[in-house]
């Protein structure tokens, strides 16, 4: 859509007085590139086609620059400039309509001209303005003849010349806006490039046949090239052991059209390899084939370590738990060797260490099971506190929980928690107490305030009889361990708990989103 400030100079308006400024016509004229325009093919068509209209043997397009009048289009005539104290079209330029000098002769303006009184010899001139949109005079569109014209131009010719110094406005005006817009994005490419290298991260962008056409600085930073020309080959910049199984997964990816994230090691400048996480995107086309790719590189070699000495360190907490359960049920097998009053208590007791053992494996991050059900997960749970063979948790209903892997360690975590404050202070303290757990779909109070609707959300209830109500601050139920299950809730699951004492006990009810659950 045009701009409406580059709309035509109204015809039949003589141009800005404010406009005919040199400086400012100058800079007007610049705006054109008019060196690109030297016969250019639309202006020649056009002096070709006026000059037939009018029966001139010259027809020119004539821009008026601070020196000299040069020609862009010309017909019947060879020079392309002449020096502007010599132009009609200086004349021309500054008026409302077409200039007629009918014998140039005979015209105290140009009777001594050297262009009337020597070559080309003319005689009769017509000139239609040529004013930017802004109202700066240009030139004109002009037809010349050597022989006089007492009767000038005919209605036709002269409305004719009007329509072709149009045409020749509107080609300058579409060269002039191309121009506008090839510097807007320039300077929009510009500042993108400099976005780009302004971010800590490696940005990326591919062919759809998986070549790679554009790297931002931190790249060149990286591998240590200070000249962006130059190629280095991507293969030789990989860990041998990653570099395979990045190709295959980056041609999945371009073969599927989806995104893509993975993890490799590069080498950096001074040689040493650094973890990248990679992440790429496909833009489609109509058809929906990926017609580009855009992405990232980012370190993460630090996060990387750190995250691998915290695994370690896990894993050696979680296999010194282990020990500590084996040595106790070793223990508790020494001092009851011997003693037969002893043996059904410490086979008991041993296979409550055992279930605490088998429990223990689900809150284990690095390498704990992942159950597949809600059911399962909490059956192993509360295995350690069944009482003379009945399980401690009550089912409300027959409905069970599909839950994912990624969901198995906070929902551990969480039920965890909840058991054990039971075994301390609630109704698992007790022979025989029992806890129930409650599965259903949201309704309309339970997700009030969330961002999901109740058919995205699953509640579930656990509730314990029988437990003294208390002020927070003397209930030991409010300190690190509650705020462990609102971390786990809240910011693993991004749900919502609220917990009730009454005189009736304990009530818990998980507001939880059905994708933070569910198998993926």
């Amino acid at each position: 859509m045009l701009n409406e400030t580059l709309l035509p100079w109204p015809q039949g308006k003589a141009p800005d007085p404010e406009q005919t400024v040199e400086a400012k016509r100058k800079a007007v004229l610049e705006l054109y590139g008019l060196d690109a325009l030297e016969d250019d093919p639309e202006l020649v068509q056009i002096t070709h086609f006026t000059a037939r209209l009018c029966g001139a043997p010259i027809c020119l397009v004539s821009l008026v620059e601070e020196e000299r009048q040069r020609f862009l289009a010309r017909e019947g005539l060879e020079e392309n400039e002449t020096p502007r104290p010599t132009s009609f079209c200086a004349h021309a330029m500054l008026l409302s309509d077409v200039m007629v000098v009918p014998d140039a002769r005979e015209d105290e303006r140009f009777e001594t001209n050297p262009l009337v009184t020597g070559h080309p010899h003319i005689r009769f001139y017509a000139g239609a303005p040529l004013i930017s949109h802004e109202g700066a005079p240009l030139g004109s569109l002009c037809v010349i003849d050597t022989e006089p014209r007492p009767q000038g131009l005919t209605d036709l010719q002269k409305e004719g010349l009007l329509v072709m110094a149009a045409s020749v406005m509107r080609r300058l005006r579409h060269r002039r806006e191309a121009l506008a817009q090839q510097a807007e994005l320039k300077r929009s490419e510009k500042q993108l490039q400099t976005l780009a290298d302004s971010i800590p991260d490696i940005a990326w962008s591919a062919r759809p046949d998986g070549s790679f056409d554009y790297f931002n600085q931190r790249w060149y930073d990286f591998i240590g090239l200070s000249d962006k020309t130059r190629h280095v080959p991507r293969h030789d910049l990989f860990h041998p052991d990653d570099k395979h199984a990045w190709l295959d997964k980056w041609e999945e990816a371009r073969r599927e059209a989806q995104p893509y994230e993975t993890e490799y090691r590069l080498k950096r400048a001074d040689g040493e390899y650094r973890w990248m996480l990679v992440r790429g995107v496909p833009v489609y086309n109509s058809a929906g084939h990926a017609e580009r790719w855009f992405g990232t590189l980012t370190d993460i070699d630090a996060s990387k370590r750190e995250s691998d000495q915290r695994d370690l360190l896990a894993r050696e907490l979680s296999h010194r738990i282990k020990n500590i359960f084996a040595v106790i049920s070793g223990l508790i097998a020494l001092r009851t060797r011997g003693r037969d009053d002893l043996g059904d208590f410490a086979g008991e007791l041993t296979g409550t260490i055992k279930s605490l053992g088998r429990a223990h494996d689900y809150v284990n991050p690095v390498a704990g099971r992942k159950g597949d059900s809600l059911r399962e997960l909490l059956t192993d749970l509360l295995a350690p506190y069944e009482s003379a063979g009945e399980p401690a948790i009550v089912f409300a209903s027959e409905e069970d929980l599909p839950i994912g892997p990624e969901a198995a360690t906070p929902l551990a975590l969480i039920f965890h928690e909840l058991a054990t404050n039971s075994a301390k202070y609630g109704a698992l303290s007790n022979e025989g107490g029992k806890v129930t757990l409650d599965v259903r779909g949201a309704e309309d109070d339970d997700v009030e305030g969330m961002t999901i609707g109740r058919e995205d959300a699953v509640v579930l209830r656990w509730s314990e009889p029988g437990i003294a109500p208390g002020g927070a601050e003397d209930n030991p139920r409010e300190g690190f361990g509650s705020r462990l299950l609102r971390t786990s809730v809240e910011g693993q699951l991004r749900g919502r708990m609220t917990r009730i004492f009454d005189e009736n006990g304990l009530d818990v009810k998980l507001v939880l989103p059905a994708a933070s659950i569910a198998p993926k």
